[in-house]
């Protein structure tokens, strides 16, 4: 029942993340293209310009003031409570699933950190983080836009990098994404909802608004529509292992949030022109070339020799020798990994959790109903399962059930010869 209710509190506060999440990104991405596509030709006495558009069967007419009306409307509408609460689910989930259990979620496997202390530095990097940020925006640098970008892009995938060797890889890449989210609320609270007040009491006092508070909203604006797509990219980064799982996953990350700031960099300047159209087909070709570096090494069906070395001592070669040297009589066939001993792996490393009756107090069902009970139910899974435990190596999770190199070499060479029952 405990696993059952932990599961239903994963979901409702995923599902209020992901619905106040896509509310505070639609209204950044609409008020960016907004501010992108008015017509500043001759604009009306005291506006920077205006805006026809139709929508929904409907024609409307936006205008934007140079700073503020000469009176307060009636109604003003504000935009806040979607980045707060967007950032609040956030928090609660990465407690709810990394906090609460972190020797399984949060911590690599191997590294000797103490849980405690893996939770401090995790939520203390997003506090450092909006720090920091905030720091060289008002610093010289912030006047420099594109140096800014790309200091605030090498302290990002240094912070990638320092996670990926304590914590686990869908650990790092969330905690990555919880300080650029830190960040985009900070703005949002500490930059533009201040100017927003001061512009609003200046209006309301009859003063002349200081211009400066408003630029600077707008950059910081501006900063949270570039971080938009890295992060929602983090957010679904757990479904792939090839990425969070590589040795070099802040690499793969970099590479992803590079372009995905470059297919942004498109939407938001193809109003003026389409120089950036380039963007597209290298994004394209860049996420092709992610895939290509990220493919797991290909085996060969037939059972090669294997040789020692720093990542697999001889005791594991030994034991992978002993699995696929074939019994004196064999055919060719029957040589190579035996399904029996990779059934007895899977069934005690994998189908702990993956059984449609977990022994795991920690799953009520098995996770993404993903069922290893049944030889032919293995055998239907075996790509996923090579992804997942041998390529990878993200599986079993934190290596709870202490899954050796040995029977991960076992299962990948039964994969590499056909994945046959016999």
């Amino acid at each position: 029942m405990e696993a059952h209710l932990t599961e239903w509190l994963n979901l409702g506060i995923r599902w209020i993340h992901m619905i106040t999440g896509i509310a505070w990104i639609g209204a950044s991405f609409y008020f960016v293209w907004l501010e992108n596509n008015l017509n500043r030709v001759n604009p009306r006495d005291g506006l920077a310009g205006d805006l026809w558009a139709i929508h929904g069967g409907g024609i409307y007419h936006l205008e934007k003031y140079k700073l503020a009306p000469p009176k307060m409307p009636d109604n003003l509408h504000w935009f806040k409570w979607e980045a707060y609460f967007t950032w609040l689910s956030g928090i609660a989930l990465m407690l709810v699933v990394y906090y609460l259990n972190p020797s399984l979620y949060l911590v690599k496997p191997g590294v000797d950190l103490a849980p405690e202390l893996a939770i401090v530095i995790g939520f203390g990097s997003m506090i450092a983080g909006y720090v920091a940020y905030h720091l060289l925006c008002d610093s010289p640098l912030g006047k420099r836009p594109a140096l800014l970008g790309a200091v605030l892009f090498v302290l990002l995938i240094a912070a990638a990098f320092g996670f990926s060797l304590i914590f686990s890889g869908r650990a790092a890449y969330i905690h990555v994404g919880a300080i650029i989210g830190t960040i985009m609320v900070g703005n949002v609270f500490f930059t533009i909802m201040p100017a927003q007040r001061a512009l609003v009491k200046a209006i309301e006092e009859n003063t002349t608004p200081d211009p400066t508070l408003p630029a600077k909203g707008l950059l910081r604006s501006r900063h949270n529509n570039y971080f938009t797509l890295p992060v929602l990219f983090i957010m679904i980064s757990n479904h792939f292992p090839s990425t969070y799982g590589s040795q070099y996953n802040w690499l793969i990350l970099a590479g992803i949030a590079v372009l995905a700031v470059l297919v942004r960099h498109y939407f938001n300047t193809r109003h003026d022109s389409n120089r950036f159209a380039w963007t597209l087909p290298v994004a394209a070709l860049g996420m092709i070339c992610l895939a290509y570096v990220t493919a797991p090494l290909r085996s060969t069906p037939e059972a090669a020799p294997v040789a020692a070395s720093a990542s697999q001592p001889a005791a594991v070669v030994a034991k992978v020798e002993e699995v696929l040297a074939p019994s004196p009589g064999a055919t060719p066939r029957e040589a190579g990994a035996n399904f029996t001993e990779v059934n007895k792996v899977i069934q005690e490393r994998c189908s702990v959790c993956h059984s449609a009756q977990p022994s795991s107090p920690m799953f009520s069902a098995a996770p993404l109903g993903f069922v290893l009970d049944t030889p032919q139910q293995i055998q239907a899974q075996a790509a996923k399962i090579h992804a997942q435990s041998v390529a990878s190596q993200v599986m079993p999770l934190g290596n709870i059930t202490q899954m050796t190199q040995a029977e991960r070499d076992l299962i990948g060479t039964w994969i590499a010869q056909g994945a046959q029952l016999n």
